[in-house]
């Protein structure tokens, strides 16, 4: 109840007049639903383009953290190489860097580079994920060798190897990681903010913030409407990558 009581409330005031939202004490159920405040939430802007936006965003996002991740993990996980304690040391150490310390010297070099008018600056600094590539070793380190050096016997190379019986075993922790990062950067509001200058390049987060300004401070079922709209694709694909969220952090064998 404490992780659903917000989500209730946000589409509750959604469904409301602004007299029910102002209301003391509060009003739990609309007298009569109000579908058109969706209708008003979404003609405020462009908001169709701020969802495109955000759907180009995370998908690339996650694209090519796994194009980085897969073959950085199994390197981890099956391959002995100098250094490599110290560069999976580098791995865990970018957990305790927060993307605000470093966003000035990224601004610079994304600036430098003249990719401040487009949306590359959202989406190269995410390309790695020190998450995922922890959490797809310790999957791959699991996996038995006596299964990789047999699919070795048969000629296959490490590309087939990884794409035939790694990935496979390791499905339900790709769909976690998957999750995690599309929640992530769904909901991405800080970044977007300090890396744009432009309508066209910004996504959906910005625009619902926008709606304070475009409705009015007082205009909360407009601007709940608009986060009801921002949610229902995290919902659904948490719905749909929930039940391997369990299986990723707990291993149950090899089938």
């Amino acid at each position: 109840m404490v992780f659903i009581f917000p989500f209730l409330w946000m589409i509750s005031t959604s469904l409301q007049t602004l007299r029910e939202t102002l209301a003391f004490p509060p009003t739990w159920i609309p007298a009569v639903p109000q579908w058109n405040n969706f209708v008003e939430a979404m003609s405020a802007g462009p908001f169709l383009m701020y969802a495109r936006n955000s759907v180009v965003i995370t998908v690339s996002i996650i694209v090519l953290q796994f194009a980085v991740m897969i073959p950085a993990a199994y390197a981890f996980a099956k391959y002995r190489f100098r250094g490599k304690s110290v560069l999976f040391g580098f791995v865990l150490l970018a957990f305790m860097i927060p993307g605000q310390i470093t966003f000035i010297p990224v601004y610079l070099l994304m600036a430098d580079f003249g990719l401040i008018h487009s949306l590359w600056p959202q989406i190269i600094p995410f390309m790695s994920n020190a998450f995922g590539i922890f959490l797809l070793r310790q999957y791959f380190m699991q996996i038995p060798e006596e299964i990789i050096e047999a699919a070795r016997l048969d000629n296959a190379g490490a590309i087939k190897v990884i794409w035939r019986i790694m990935l496979p075993m390791a499905g339900p922790a790709l769909a976690t990681i998957a999750l995690f990062s599309f929640v992530s950067h769904w909901n991405e509001y800080f970044w977007p903010l300090v890396m744009t200058n432009s309508e066209a390049i910004r996504p959906l987060t910005l625009g619902i913030a926008m709606l304070r300004e475009t409705e009015g401070i007082s205009n909360w079922h407009i601007i709940m409407a608009g986060n009801v709209v921002l949610v229902v694709p995290i919902l659904l694909v948490y719905a749909f990558c929930s039940r391997h969220i369990v299986k990723a952090f707990v291993y149950s064998g090899i089938k």
